[in-house]
């Protein structure tokens, strides 16, 4: 089986009352915002771009940048992994003080904030939760 390597990029984004923010994509399965960088685009402004798109936030402070892992894409009807697909996700680390979630992209059409302590359990892929519990230490 081929595998296709992909890069993409997305954040970790706390809002003024400690909640994260997640998105759901595609209707069956919770993630961190993020996706592909596309062609003349910094993954850092890759980031900001599908933040916005996710959950229409515009007003983001880089805190710092994460680290990047690689993970499978997550398998059709949000169930197990699709291994043609190796995604290379390099994540930073934003603040906001928006509040109010209004996606842009019906791919992903909803958004939410989520404590911390809850947003390991509501991740749909392992890989997303291992790198969040590997941050959780570095949160407020």
């Amino acid at each position: 089986m081929f595998t296709r390597k992909t890069k993409s990029a997305g954040g970790v984004v706390l809002n003024p009352n400690g909640g994260v923010l997640v998105v759901k994509q595609h209707g069956d399965s919770w993630s961190l915002p993020k996706g592909h960088i596309d062609e003349g685009e910094t993954p850092l402004e890759a980031a900001k771009r599908e933040i916005f798109e996710e959950s229409g936030i515009t007003d983001l402070t880089l805190v710092k940048p994460l680290f990047s892992y690689e993970r499978f894409a997550i398998g059709p009807g949000g169930v197990g992994e699709d291994r043609s697909m190796l995604k290379e996700i390099e994540m930073f680390l934003f603040r906001t003080s928006q509040t109010k979630l209004t996606p842009q992209d019906s791919a992903n059409p909803e958004a939410r904030w989520v404590l911390k302590n809850e947003v390991s359990k509501l991740l749909t892929h392992p890989k997303d939760r291992e790198f969040f519990e590997k941050i959780t230490f570095e949160l407020p």
